[in-house]
């Protein structure tokens, strides 16, 4: 069966089902090369989504703070960006929008073959949905074991933080404690007022500010 469906703003996405796991890894392998596809597989039910601009615009520059957060903590990152991340036993796969290994970044790094049945998966995603996909993305997240996903639909931004296989809102990130929901919508709320490296010069004096401020203390 196929249903598409397109939203105000012209995003399209296709809903596929009774799609056999074989044939979702094979379109994964083929659209692997195609930023404009992205894929989601809930055991048996694929969703073909084609992003927006807005979309685009908004996972980046939230990818830019968290690269900008990690080395003005002096943090390592292994930034993983929309790879796709499926496990055959449950089923079920997706593509974040931006993804990182920041806490498990030293034992993962480099590492190109990354099977989730013995590999931790990524410490973050970010995850941009303006018009609401069809599939309920965050339990496959956290079925995967993503520990912490923030999610902006165009107007609210919300940090989930994995706990007991189910995700609890938070007002800070866990892996990036410095930083919290609110103060990242200040910023991605004004990208239509600045250009994106002023937003992103704004944001790093923002945090020395509070790293100073907080090493004072």
């Amino acid at each position: 069966m196929i249903n598409t469906k397109f939203s105000s703003y012209q995003e399209m996405r296709t809903i596929l089902s009774g799609v056999r796991w074989q044939t979702y890894q094979a379109l994964s392998l083929d659209l692997a090369e195609d930023s404009g596809k992205r894929l989601t597989y809930d055991r048996g039910i694929l969703e073909i989504m084609t992003p927006l601009p807005q979309h685009e615009a908004s996972k980046r520059l939230l990818g830019r703070m968290v690269e900008s957060a990690t080395e003005e903590l002096g943090l390592e990152i292994y930034s993983l960006g929309s790879t796709t991340w499926n496990r055959e036993d449950l089923q079920r796969g997706l593509e974040p929008d931006e993804c990182y290994y920041i806490t498990n970044e030293k034992l993962m790094r480099g590492k190109v073959k990354i099977d989730l049945s013995m590999d931790p998966p990524p410490d973050l995603a970010i995850e941009i949905d303006i018009t609401s996909s069809s599939l309920n993305r965050l339990e496959i997240y956290a079925a995967l074991g993503i520990a912490e996903v923030w999610r902006f639909d165009g107007e609210d931004l919300s940090i989930y933080v994995l706990g007991n296989s189910e995700y609890e809102l938070r007002e800070n990130s866990q892996v990036l404690p410095i930083l919290k929901s609110s103060d990242l919508l200040s910023f991605i709320t004004r990208k239509g007022d600045l250009g994106e490296n002023a937003l992103i010069r704004e944001f790093r004096n923002w945090l020395k500010q509070f790293i100073s401020v907080d090493y004072e203390s």
